[in-house]
């Protein structure tokens, strides 16, 4: 591991010097797009493409994973962002470049920074291991710091402040349960210098699920921010798209928030092309009959999620996930993907007929 007392050091103190110091320039406003967002989460395509696996598109021909993408009318990609991951990948230094790249080739990006060196969601927000001794206030101060430099390197179009934070994040100063007024402090903080560096970045607090939603909501209700996020997986979330459509409905009426469906995805097949375990891998994990494990029933499933998106003014759009997981570390690997048979393409990496129905008009 690193030596973190050098790392708070050299990276968190000269962030509150210029933070405190330096006269801050406003980011240009970014023209307004009606456009429903049609996003896709490709978080870990930089570490899939250094085994350098040859994508096709629907008739079976090579070709760029990014251009198949943008063809099919994904016109917004999503990118975790971790503090200090071990492999460096998810990291600053990556993200930063990989959403320079994706700019460049006409997308926008919708950034989720988990303030964490690992996985933040529902069941774990482990506070960076650089940040653990800090105290509260000078925690306050990293996180608007930390999140300055985000707004400033990389210039996210929407950014999360936190990542499923149903039970608040940075552990244990921001536990919801049982610090509700350092959780809200620490968002205010995330949310000011968002505020401090861009007039026009959308910011999105996200929680997993529909149960418990108007909860979350109405805890955060004074904090400054634009959009109410939500996860929505079968197998976690409920087995019924009806409800999830009443869920935003309710909650833009209670709050006077846009929505968005931060997070969905749905299997093609409950085969393995690895020896990684699944985590979708059963019936009783479906919407059945209605969707059915196939090809045929993930698109229909993505149909109706964007239909969902598409129907009420509220909502902003939505975000698949894990479109790029395939079995990417070898039919072998026992530590490869959970997650391929709800990637966006095949076990043939051909790309699946889901893939136009995330922007079909």
């Amino acid at each position: 591991m690193k030596n973190y007392y050098l790392f708070f050091l050299s990276f968190v103190l000269p962030l509150f010097c210029s933070c405190k110091k330096e006269a801050v320039s406003i980011i240009p406003p970014i023209e307004e797009e009606e456009t429903m967002i049609a996003a896709v989460d490709v978080s870990q395509y930089p570490k899939i493409a250094q085994k350098n696996p040859v994508f096709k598109n629907k008739n079976g021909t090579p070709k760029d994973f990014l251009e198949l993408l943008k063809e099919n009318g994904v016109n917004t990609l999503r990118l975790k962002l971790w503090v200090n991951p071990s492999d460096r990948h998810s990291g600053y230094e990556e993200v930063k470049t990989f959403s320079q790249e994706l700019k460049n080739k006409g997308f926008k990006i919708w950034l989720t920074v988990h303030y964490s060196d690992n996985w933040a969601d529902p069941g774990q927000q482990v506070i960076p291991a650089a940040w653990k001794h800090l105290d509260f206030e000078t925690l306050k101060d990293t996180i608007f710091a930390y999140t300055s430099r985000v707004m400033r390197d990389i210039r996210p179009d929407l950014i999360q402040i936190g990542n499923e934070t149903n039970s608040g994040f940075l552990h244990p100063h921001g536990n919801l349960i049982s610090n509700q007024d350092n959780f809200i402090q620490l968002l205010q903080a995330g949310c000011a210098a968002v505020r401090k560096q861009s007039d026009s970045c959308k910011i999105i607090l996200h929680y997993a699920g529909l149960n418990g939603s108007s909860w979350f909501f109405d805890k955060v209700k004074d904090v400054d921010y634009d959009v109410m996020g939500l996860s929505y997986y079968p197998i976690w979330h409920g087995k019924s798209l009806p409800e999830l459509k009443n869920s935003l409905a309710t909650l833009h009426l209670t709050y006077g928030k846009k929505s968005i469906i931060a997070e969905t995805a749905y299997p093609f097949t409950l085969m393995w092309n690895d020896w990684t375990n699944n985590i979708v891998g059963l019936e009783d994990h479906l919407i059945l009959p209605a969707f059915p494990a196939t090809q045929e029933g993930q698109r229909k499933y993505v149909a109706e999620i964007r239909k969902i998106a598409q129907s009420a003014d509220h909502c902003l759009g939505f975000s698949y996930w894990g479109g790029e997981l395939i079995a990417w570390d070898g039919p072998e690997s026992t530590e490869g993907s959970p997650w391929e048979n709800q990637a966006l393409f095949d076990f043939d990496l051909k790309a699946l007929p889901a893939l136009q129905e995330i922007r079909n008009p």
